[in-house]
């Protein structure tokens, strides 16, 4: 049964990859997801959820179910348990993937689906827990002593907590507060810390002493690194629990005039500064418990003996026919069938992928299209294009939630329209600062809306617009020239991809994006301080000097001020 629980690890992970990454190139370095908005975030998440299941769950289960009985010196507690825990499993965990998309743009339909199975997994996944656990069974007095067994407690013990944990995130009622905090970072790291780190740990310490026919160099280095190990944990996760709670809870809060309590989003993060310290401690325990294992390793072998070949010999083998040994049951006959197994598993992972993901694309009725919704500007393009670079999707979400705390801070909240023409979506996944999906517009709830010379500041040094902010600089931005010369092949990648760029919108790409960069240089020029410090540079630098135009911080400001304005335009229209 350990092969049958690795071997979908290499299939799914496969099929996972392989229709996950299809885009089309404009350049070797460059290219655009096939999928666009509502249905990228699906395939996204479809792909983020399952390659942490099958690439992070399935193998370590294949393990557990070998590594445990060994060093247990017992055999697996159930083993029809184990064949129910694999189907079910596998079959369950591809459907899960919409429950990261709760209170979205995502189709009513996709995220309830994603949360009834991800509530049917609790099932397979505690069951799988209770197998390895119900496994130590009369060896338990070994665990007081043996370091080996104290990880794989420890590492199924995450295992069962991660498992359960994540359908109850799956709720919607939880997923509401829980979702875009830091309580999502600390389910993810119990997992990996835990289950993931814990059982590593163990294997090792039982597999190289074996390797090198000696003994663990020191038993209580290695109960060290465990109990070490394990504080760090605690320390680790613990804290994101906390800023995960106070997060939601700050968020949500209104006076009783029905204004934000808090609405600057900046008093959040200032709120839990010292929850990163404590993640910080907690994490450089866990690693120092890592190098423990590293010394103890390396003394191990280095006192081993070497390899050598060894006089054996194999029993003959028994040359088995096509069909059923005598007595032997449908599944041990299947495990001895490589194909028939691999067919079937892919069968069973390939079932929810298709009856999700397929009508999401092909049903138009899913993503409603908005008449104001219009694609990017070639600058804006550019600019969308500098913001994923640079990673600023990993802090900053674009979706509001139809949530009264996140209409009142935002502004209107997100539909399925809007996001036609982005490849890839940006919906992101934790606000470690604030929703950028209403950026640019004007009058913007709590912040009467951002300046050109605002964004510029901003990103040339956000302590000075936004006392407390932990966002870095981004001054090579101001001082880089923007590289315009794949720009119009990229439009004719979005042209092929459905986005309606016109022949004539390609050809005058770059006197557009003259016009639209012109524009905001001349607004940054209205800020004197700006404008002194370009025309110092300017003196300094003669012939090799960059006009403010021509570098990427416009194209960025470009993209920022678009955001959020079609549906403005929409509701104009209709006032």
């Amino acid at each position: 049964m350990q092969f049958g629980f690795i071997l979908p690890h290499f299939v799914t992970v496969a099929v996972l990859h392989i229709f996950n990454s299809i885009e089309l190139p404009v350049s070797a370095l460059k290219s655009y997801s096939a999928y666009a908005g509502v249905q990228d975030a699906l395939v996204q998440w479809w792909y983020g959820h399952n390659a942490v299941a099958f690439f992070l769950t399935t193998p370590f289960l294949g393990l557990m179910y070998y590594f445990v009985p060994k060093a247990a010196n017992r055999p697996v507690y159930s083993y029809r348990l184990s064949i129910i825990h694999f189907w079910s499993l596998i079959f369950i965990y591809i459907w899960a993937g919409p429950h990261h998309l709760l209170y979205t743009a995502l189709p009513d339909w996709a995220q309830n689906l994603g949360v009834v199975f991800s509530i049917m997994l609790i099932a397979p996944s505690w069951g799988g827990m209770i197998n390895g656990l119900l496994t130590l069974r009369g060896v338990w007095d070994k665990v007081r002593t043996d370091p080996v067994l104290k990880f794989f407690v420890v590492g199924i013990t995450g295992y069962g907590m991660a498992t359960f944990e994540g359908p109850m995130l799956s709720l919607k009622n939880v997923n509401a507060i829980a979702h875009y905090t830091d309580w999502i970072v600390a389910h993810v790291h119990v997992g990996a810390l835990a289950w993931n780190g814990f059982m590593t740990f163990g294997m090792i310490y039982w597999l190289i002493p074996r390797m090198t026919k000696t003994k663990l160099y020191s038993t209580a280095l290695a109960n060290f690194h465990f109990w070490i190990g394990t504080l760090g944990i605690i320390l680790y996760a613990l804290p994101m629990y906390v800023a995960g709670f106070t997060q939601a809870s700050m968020w949500k809060q209104f006076k009783p005039d029905g204004t934000l309590q808090y609405g600057n989003f900046l008093e959040t993060v200032t709120e839990i500064m010292p929850m990163y310290l404590m993640r910080a401690i907690g994490g450089t325990l866990f690693v120092i418990g890592l190098l423990v294992l590293v010394y103890n390793i390396i003394r191990t072998v280095m006192a081993g003996n070497p390899v050598e070949d060894e006089l054996a010999e194999a029993p003959a083998l028994t040359k088995i026919s096509s069909g059923r040994l005598k007595g032997e049951k449908f599944h041990p006959w299947l495990e001895r069938k490589p194909i028939q197994l691999t067919i079937l598993a892919t069968i069973a992972i390939l079932i929810g992928g298709i009856l999700q993901i397929v009508p999401t694309i092909m049903v138009k009725s899913n993503i409603p299209t908005i008449s104001s919704v219009k694609p990017y500007t070639p600058l804006e393009l550019e600019g969308r294009d500098i913001y994923i670079r640079e990673g600023c999707n990993n802090c900053h979400s674009q979706m509001i939630r139809p949530f009264r705390s996140e209409v009142v801070r935002y502004g209107e909240y997100s539909k399925a329209g809007e996001f036609v023409y982005d490849h890839p979506f940006l919906w992101g996944s934790k606000r470690t600062g604030p929703d950028l999906a209403r950026e640019g517009v004007s009058g913007k709830p709590n912040n009467g809306g951002r300046s050109d010379d605002w964004h510029f500041n901003h990103l040339w040094d956000p302590q000075s617009t936004s006392s407390g902010s932990i966002m870095p600089g981004y001054k090579w931005l101001i001082r880089d020239k923007l590289d315009v010369s794949s720009t119009q092949d990229k439009m004719k990648v979005m042209q092929t991809l459905g986005v309606p760029y016109s022949e004539e919108e390609v050809k005058n790409a770059f006197s557009n994006m003259e016009v639209q960069a012109s524009k905001i240089e001349e607004n940054l020029m209205k800020n004197k301080d700006i404008k002194k410090s370009f025309e110092e540079q300017k003196k300094v630098q003669d012939s090799d000097y960059i006009p403010v135009k021509d570098r990427e911080i416009i194209a960025l400001i470009a993209y920022l001020q678009r955001l959020g304005t079609d549906i403005t335009k929409q509701d104009n229209t209709k006032k």
